[in-house]
């Protein structure tokens, strides 16, 4: 049976689920975060399903899906954001696991470079007289600007978004729980946006069914009403792809203006179809879309939140 194409015009796509050849000891847990490296090696980050042998939360293949190699097995049960930044010649990974509260920068094979953990220089979180944290942190997903400075979303904590410089000091703190401009409903997912004369930091404003434009020094700009339960992002060539939990991948052009909604599932049944095994899941058709990236062709990775874990390729069409 040939696999499904969605999409329209130029942005059409062959439908390649379950990619990746996973080796028999490892099984994913819910799928969250996709990176591509200057190599064209595919990255996934994932929780490690309960019956695994490996515990290894990070999975490397080639270009064709051949694994490569595993690491990680600290942030078992807890992987959740990936980003991948470039820093002079080497490339970094700022991971966030959401078990520990923690984000931790590491080399591209799991090698520690420093660990943020609770923000306490922030006036924003406060601990009790016995030094416990009295505001709720879990980071979820981090971006970087083109002067090293880091954005961490709380996104399952306290809706802030916290900037460090390059080194990991403190900058700031932005956001906030709420829904006026400025405030944020788990700010899931982070990117500074490039593709305009100044850098734009875009968020994934999720509990508020939006995405929110800030200055890099954390004011409110406005509003991108296009989404309904958006995740992250990813930019290739003015093109920005949306994993949005609510079954769709949605592409963004230049202007923020939707080009389509690609594997749409308008059933609403996907919070129940997440638990489901594989085989339950519908070809051509997203269930959670948690993480996504393009790759150097314009292909596109997406991984779901679904208990089995998926990796689905969709190859672009010339």
């Amino acid at each position: 049976m040939a696999n499904p194409i969605v999409g329209e015009g130029e942005h059409q796509y062959e439908v390649i689920h379950n990619w990746g050849e996973l080796p028999a000891n490892i099984k994913y847990g819910n799928t969250h975060g996709v990176c591509e490296d200057a190599q064209g090696y595919i990255y996934v980050f994932h929780t490690v399903h309960e019956t695994s042998q490996s515990q290894d939360a990070m999975v490397v293949f080639d270009p064709q899906g051949k694994f490569v190699s595993s690491w990680g097995s600290a942030f078992a049960g807890g992987g959740h954001g990936l980003h991948i930044n470039q820093e002079g010649s080497q490339q970094f990974f700022y991971l966030c696991d959401t078990k520990r509260s923690l984000v931790v920068k590491t080399t591209l094979t799991g090698e520690e470079v420093y660990t943020l953990a609770y923000p306490e220089k922030s006036t924003q979180y406060q601990r009790d007289v016995h030094d416990q944290p009295i505001t709720k942190y879990i980071p979820t997903n981090v971006a970087t600007a083109p002067n090293g400075d880091i954005y961490v979303g709380d996104g399952y904590g306290s809706s802030f978004v916290n900037q460090y410089d390059a080194t990991g000091e403190f900058v700031r703190t932005f956001g906030g729980d709420g829904r006026e401009p400025g405030q944020l409903n788990c700010p899931h997912g982070l990117m500074v946006d490039m593709r305009g004369n100044t850098p734009v930091l875009m968020v994934a404003d999720r509990g508020n069914n939006r995405i929110q434009n800030f200055t890099l020094e954390g004011r409110h700009l406005g509003f991108v009403q296009s989404t309904n339960l958006p995740c992250h992002f990813h930019q290739h060539q003015g093109i920005v792809v949306i994993p949005d939990l609510a079954a769709k991948v949605t592409l963004l052009d230049q202007n923020n203006q939707v080009i389509t909604n690609l594997g749409e599932d308008s059933t609403g049944n996907w919070r129940k179809l997440r638990l489901e095994p594989r085989e339950k899941f519908l070809p051509g058709k997203f269930v959670c879309p948690h993480g996504a990236c393009f790759d150097h062709l314009g292909n596109i990775f997406v991984v779901e939140w679904v208990e089995v874990g998926r990796v689905t390729k969709l190859q672009k069409l010339s």
